[in-house]
């Protein structure tokens, strides 16, 4: 339709219908952007977002209900650009499945966000390669600092990381080649004391079940498993003693060898909580009584008949150590690396205090 000027008139509703559609994920909103909706100055904005005074009640309203209003939210990468810090640190699991990293993983974030910062993680299933390249890849995206739980035994990868600021500390395992914070558990001691424990209740030949040998915890729950034994004057036999992988096929084979033949095991210790689910999977089916104690608690274990007496850890303390010996390497306060050792818990639910059926 055509006015009396000549002018092309198109109606309100067509112009509207052929407009293209808004993109939903177009720009995000910018401080520009509020400041002109609030009818102030970028300065002015600038104190509102950081909490800064030198704004009126009044100023700081109209400011909040524009940024309410347009959805801002503050871009915090000039920040990042002007304190040297992205307020974000890497946690480097061995398996984020497993049920021991789960405590383990929330207290370090816990302490992360208390100090305003951003946990992101992952996982190097246990191969050092793998860990590796995850531990250079959140140093690449600039994290402030590392939590490692070392799945290889060579960490000379990190020493430029290091020296460049990274703060780093390593848990459940020490670092390998290499001076730094280290958070353990007192895995040697743990099995000792739950090896002795099936000792003091009869028992002669027990088995050990445990991890890959390269790997430190494994390593010094085995050495735990033979102080106890030479402590009570115990002769070690090699079949008694299994080192693998942890995935029930082999730990079901190895404690299935162990329990058969002529001069069988009267106990199992479990090196760590996988393997102690599927022993217990194996002992269900045996037609007499053996005993177990576990490395590691497991869900349920109070439980089962009996229950299961195990060598618990906390994890949720490695974690929450970790971290806090984290920060304070970046706030600057610590300044020599170091070792610490955190106490285990022996706990006794039943199946540990089993007398030997022979």
């Amino acid at each position: 339709m055509d006015d009396r000027t000549g002018r092309r008139i198109v109606p309100e509703t067509i112009r509207r219908s052929d407009r293209a559609p808004e993109n939903r994920y177009g720009n995000r909103p910018t401080m520009k952007d509020v400041a002109a909706r609030a009818g102030v100055g970028l300065k002015t904005v600038s104190r509102v977002v950081n909490g800064e005074p030198g704004v009126t009640p009044e100023t700081e309203r109209r400011v909040q209900e524009a940024i309410d209003a347009l959805g801002f939210r503050r871009n915090d990468s000039a920040r990042v650009l002007r304190k040297g810090r992205t307020a974000s640190i890497g946690l480097v699991l061995e398996d984020l499945a497993d049920p021991f990293y789960g405590p383990l993983s929330r207290a370090v974030e816990e302490v992360a966000r208390a100090h305003g910062a951003l946990l992101i993680n992952g996982s190097s299933a246990e191969d050092p390669d793998r860990e590796q390249e995850l531990a250079l890849a959140l140093c690449a995206r600039r994290v402030d600092g590392l939590v490692i739980i070392p799945a290889g035994d060579d960490h000379r990868y990190m020493e430029p990381e290091l020296k460049a600021g990274v703060a780093t500390v390593f848990v459940d395992r020490p670092a390998g080649k290499i001076d730094a914070d280290c958070v353990l558990s007192d895995n040697f001691g743990g099995a000792r004391d739950g090896v002795a424990h099936l000792i003091a209740h009869g028992h002669r030949r027990i088995g050990f079940v445990g991890d890959m040998p390269r790997i430190h915890t494994a390593a010094e729950r085995l050495r735990g498993y033979r102080a106890a034994m030479e402590d009570a004057g115990i002769p070690v036999e090699d079949s008694w003693m299994s080192l693998g992988v942890t995935d029930p096929e082999r730990v079901r084979r190895a404690a299935e060898e162990m329990l058969s033949g002529p001069s069988p095991v009267t106990a199992i210790f479990a090196g760590n909580n996988r393997v102690t689910v599927t022993v217990i999977r194996v002992l269900a089916e045996q037609s007499r009584p053996v005993a177990l104690v576990g490395f590691d608690d497991i869900e349920l274990a109070d439980l089962l008949q009996p229950g299961v007496t195990v060598v618990a850890q906390d994890a949720a303390t490695l974690g929450r150590t970790a971290a806090e010996r984290l920060f304070r390497q970046l706030d600057g306060t610590l300044v020599t690396p170091e070792r610490i050792e955190l106490p285990t818990r022996l706990i006794t639910r039943g199946s540990g205090e089993l007398p030997p059926a022979d």
